[in-house]
């Protein structure tokens, strides 16, 4: 069984009492321990997508499944439970508080799980210390370089053991050397099981996922190739 799946999904947004299409006849099959890279250009529906696969939205018709469960028929209070245990999110901007330390951050989504603050402290260092921020537990973002604020902000990703890591842009903010070594930390965890799937606008990051799909004016073409790649980076 594929780990999501989503099976003819379309999306309209109302605006002004008129109905705008964005997603069109979308069918996705991920299985467990890929790494899936989504491109596209500005306006191609990558964003919308992204929300739908990671249950911040939902479709307007057709099916979607995440790890066994039907997610179409789930109210808002479900889909926040299914995205805590099932998915991490990691995002250009890092969204950090910027009055919470380090720890505290990573700690927040087991707050939200009702884990005791002894053994959510615990935890967040522990994660903290696997993408080699052990020494910077209670330092505030501003005390942080980017690469470092998406070292924590990956770790908060993690730190409740989620099956699927969403990435939008996660390089996007950060110089050439700190993408590159988010990107070998990606690869790091890939190895180690997890699934990631990463939306992106940079062909050379692209290349650190093991499959790619390019999606264009609402639509999926499987399979991005060299070609499609470098037509990407012409468009954007």
């Amino acid at each position: 069984m594929s780990l999501l799946e989503l099976k003819n999904v379309n999306k309209s947004y109302e605006n002004e009492g008129f109905s705008v299409p964005v997603l069109f006849d979308i069918d996705l099959e991920v299985e467990e321990g890929e790494y899936l890279v989504i491109m596209g250009p500005s306006g191609s529906g990558k964003s919308t997508l992204m929300n739908i696969i990671g249950c911040l939205d939902v479709p307007s018709s057709g099916e979607y499944y995440l790890d066994g469960e039907d997610v179409s028929g789930k109210n808002e209070n479900q889909l926040a439970d299914l995205r805590n245990r099932t998915i991490g999110f990691v995002f250009q901007t890092f969204h950090l508080l910027p009055k919470e330390t380090a720890q505290a951050n990573v700690a927040l989504p087991l707050l939200y799980a009702g884990v005791p603050k002894e053994e959510r402290m615990e935890r967040a260092k522990e994660a903290l210390e696997k993408m080699g921020m052990g020494d910077r537990l209670d330092f505030y973002p501003n005390q942080l370089s980017g690469g470092q604020k998406q070292r924590v902000a990956t770790a908060r990703a993690m730190v409740n053991h989620p099956k699927i890591l969403l990435a939008d842009e996660p390089t996007g903010a950060l110089d050439t050397t700190s993408g590159f070594q988010i990107m070998e930390l990606f690869t790091e965890l890939n190895n180690e099981g997890i699934t990631i799937i990463m939306i992106t606008h940079e062909p050379e990051i692209a290349e650190f996922g093991k499959r790619k799909i390019l999606i264009r004016d609402g639509r999926i073409t499987e399979g991005a190739t060299e070609e499609t790649i470098s037509e990407h980076r012409r468009l954007r």
